[in-house]
């Protein structure tokens, strides 16, 4: 990646941190971080704020993953779209829903309450990996949906969802993605890889502040569903854009993802995370992707070096920007780090290591020298 120095002075905790942590909480890019500090400011003396709404950064988060502006919707997590994609669809008797064993809680939880009345079959690893055989052998014509998420959090395993599409499609099940490992590090192409409901909180990755969040649901499937919640934001645009007083007797709900919808978003954390996704948008996902593979490579030829065993599939069809190394005491090794201002995170008995475009193999080189240490 070119000018990976002048990349780097945007991002204030290289001059103090090895921040190796992208798939937990990311720190702000300064074009963000004055971004809300203006808005803050701004609310603060005047009341308003100049910074353009830009419908929530909707059309810039639509290009990142080859939507429509009108398929996103804005949440204030991924939690939140998970749930509103659980909670629309019908379930008739025997229902099952198909996911793994690696998933984060939230990728299944939503279809574990008891008022659902669905099973929930969980496709298990062979070595850190979910094979589609598997998959194909889950799914049957009693599956109402797949759900899983696009890169695992665990290990970094990164699903191939238009194969997955075409599993759940074949026996009439939707697909359910959760992409907060993957948004804002890998490509994503909603429309080739054929995907119904698609959602990420922008914390991560996407280097936003947290409150932030979208949901894309596929326009074809947009008004065959009745949003869980309903509020102002779910209605019709012209309801309240073109009369003085609300229409509070019928509910004419929006054509577009906005129905699902309910109320005031966190309206700065919007407008941060907009600045965010021009970045990306600028830079290129590719590119950005290309940077993080890249890094990954290295870290794991680093590991490997180290004598260290992966816990990350190391086929590159299965790669994200997710690097999981088996070690002894992992916490107490985290810690170890912190100390000399290198951040990683302690999972699955390993250290969970995700590097982003502006971080340098030098980085990965201090973090290795580090891990030899002790």
């Amino acid at each position: 990646m070119k000018d990976i120095e002048k990349i780097r002075e945007q991002f204030p905790i290289t001059k103090s941190k090895v921040f190796l942590n992208h798939a937990a909480m990311s720190p702000l890019p300064k074009p963000v971080a004055e971004t809300v500090r203006k808005c803050v400011d701004e609310f603060s003396n005047l009341g308003t704020t100049s910074i353009e709404w830009n419908n929530g950064g909707k059309p810039f988060f639509a290009k990142l993953v080859r939507a429509e502006p009108q398929e996103i919707a804005l949440v204030e997590n991924t939690s939140t779209g998970l749930n509103i994609a659980a909670n629309v669809l019908c379930y008739p008797p025997g229902s099952k829903i198909v996911t793994t064993d690696l998933e984060y809680p939230s990728v299944v939880y939503p279809w574990l309450r008891k008022s659902l009345g669905v099973k929930v079959h969980y496709v298990k690893n062979i070595d850190g990996k979910i094979l589609l055989k598997d998959i194909e052998k889950a799914v049957d014509d009693k599956t109402v949906a797949v759900a899983v998420s696009h890169v695992e959090y665990v290990n970094g395993f990164r699903h191939n969802l238009q194969a997955l599409s075409e599993i759940a499609h074949e026996h009439g099940a939707y697909l359910i993605v959760d992409a907060i490992q993957s948004a804002g590090a890998m490509q994503i192409d909603v429309k080739r890889d054929n995907v119904d409901f698609l959602t990420t909180a922008c914390y991560k990755w996407l280097l936003s502040p947290p409150g932030a969040g979208y949901l894309y649901v596929k326009k074809e499937l947009i008004e065959e569903f009745e949003p869980p919640f309903v509020g102002w934001a779910s209605v019709k645009q012209e309801i309240f854009e073109t009369i003085d007083f609300w229409d509070i007797w019928s509910l004419r709900l929006s054509e577009t993802a906005s129905r699902f919808e309910v109320g005031s978003p966190s309206f700065i954390s919007l407008i941060g995370t907009t600045e965010a996704l021009k970045i990306f948008l600028d830079i290129g996902i590719e590119n950005v992707e290309r940077k993080i593979l890249k890094l990954t490579d290295y870290l794991i030829k680093t590991i490997k070096n180290l004598g260290l065993k992966l816990q990350t599939p190391e086929e590159q069809q299965c790669r994200s920007g997710i690097v999981n190394l088996k070690i002894d005491r992992p916490q107490e090794m985290v810690e170890k780090l912190s100390h000399k201002g290198i951040i990683v995170s302690a999972r699955a008995h390993g250290l969970r290591i995700s590097p982003h475009f502006y971080n340098t193999e030098g980085e990965i080189d201090k973090l290795a020298d580090a891990i030899k240490k002790g």
